[in-house]
């Protein structure tokens, strides 16, 4: 896809811990190599202030891998010879130094890598909804369509993304920077080829035991199609030497592992931004009559639409929220169904009950 549309990135989608990074450091890299490809991989999370800074931090340990191989052979060979027999040569003629200013630099390190390497980059930047929070987003992702677009002989790039929200804000908003640039692809679920090779790995511990398909599909669904989660069910079930699949899936979200984290989480906001949550996790409507007076009641102080608003837009950028389709929601399904369980929130009978375990 990527030769047949020279210049036009591909933008992946799909909530975080599916498996996007590892697809492209174990699946993309290998082919990308095999293909004549020379592969960059810029995680963007690495200076969410400033990802151009990251960008151009991974083009230059790649330009330093092609400059200055490993092992002693390798930089021997890379290192110009100045005298023979007695004869001093004169300086080689450089070229003038790598810009300083970030946007320049980006486009400098693009020209010269790919000059240096004899190869086509494969730029592949991970996350790159931080550009939608980075403060002087708008021009990295100016920088970054116009480098892309200007030296798409030299380099093509794929794109991932966690958010919808952020994502849909880089590439689908009219006058943005990168509008309708990438290709968006949904990054796919892992299927039942992976599933079963889980539980080839019980049944290999376990020969007389096996686990039902339809139970561990449910439960994989159910977590949110992470691979590591449902990988560690699996193990745990293995220790046990039980194929009962809902009895693991529930010691799993119950587990102290878990419940530690999403408390650390959820008791790190303010008390407004708790009590919203509860209303999300229950399904209720942020801003309806009821839910305000449900809010203020809960956090101990009077909530408005307006205070609703910019807490619900804090916690979009903290990637606690998402809004698809114009709803909100918590992005993360199994820290919502965690919300609800144990927290109630007396929206409708007028008490004073603030948040309570159930």
């Amino acid at each position: 896809m990527l030769q047949s549309q020279p210049g036009r990135p591909i933008a992946l989608f799909a909530p975080r811990r599916i498996g996007k990074t590892y697809f492209l450091h174990n699946d993309l890299t290998p082919s990308a190599h095999i293909t004549g490809f020379l592969p960059v991989y810029a995680d963007l999370w690495l200076q969410r202030g400033f990802p151009l800074e990251a960008i151009n931090y991974a083009l230059e340990e790649a330009l330093d891998d092609v400059t200055v191989p490993s092992g002693v052979v390798g930089r021997i060979a890379k290192t110009p010879v100045k005298a023979i027999a007695g004869v001093q040569f004169g300086e080689e003629p450089q070229r003038r130094p790598l810009p300083e200013k970030a946007e320049l630099r980006f486009d400098a390190l693009i020209v010269k890598l790919a000059k240096t390497s004899g190869q086509r980059i494969l730029l592949m930047l991970d996350e790159i909804q931080a550009l939608a929070t980075a403060s002087n987003g708008d021009a990295i992702m100016a920088s970054i369509r116009a480098v892309l677009s200007n030296r798409k002989i030299e380099v093509c790039a794929v794109f991932t993304g966690s958010s919808q929200d952020a994502l849909s804000q880089i590439m689908s908003s009219v006058g943005a920077p990168m509008y309708q640039f990438a290709q968006i692809l949904d990054f796919p679920f892992l299927n039942d080829e992976y599933l079963q090779l889980l539980i080839g790995h019980f049944e290999s511990v376990h020969p007389k035991k096996t686990i039902d398909i339809v139970s561990l599909r449910a439960a994989f669904e159910y977590i949110g199609y992470k691979p590591e989660l449902i990988k560690d069910i699996v193990k745990e079930m293995s220790a046990e030497g039980s194929p009962d699949v809902e009895f693991a899936l529930r010691k799993f979200i119950t587990g102290e592992k878990q419940t530690t984290g999403w408390n650390a989480n959820f008791y790190a906001l303010p008390p407004t931004e708790q009590a919203l949550l509860v209303a999300l996790s229950h399904g209720l409507a942020p801003m309806a009559k009821d839910t305000l007076a449900a809010l203020s009641r809960a956090s101990g102080e009077t909530v408005t639409i307006s205070k609703v608003r910019a807490a619900l837009d804090r916690l979009r950028k903290a990637g606690v929220l998402s809004k698809p389709e114009g709803m909100y929601m918590i992005e993360d399904k199994l820290f919502a169904d965690y919300i609800s369980r144990t927290y109630a929130l007396k929206h409708v009978q007028g008490d004073d009950q603030k948040l309570r375990s159930q």
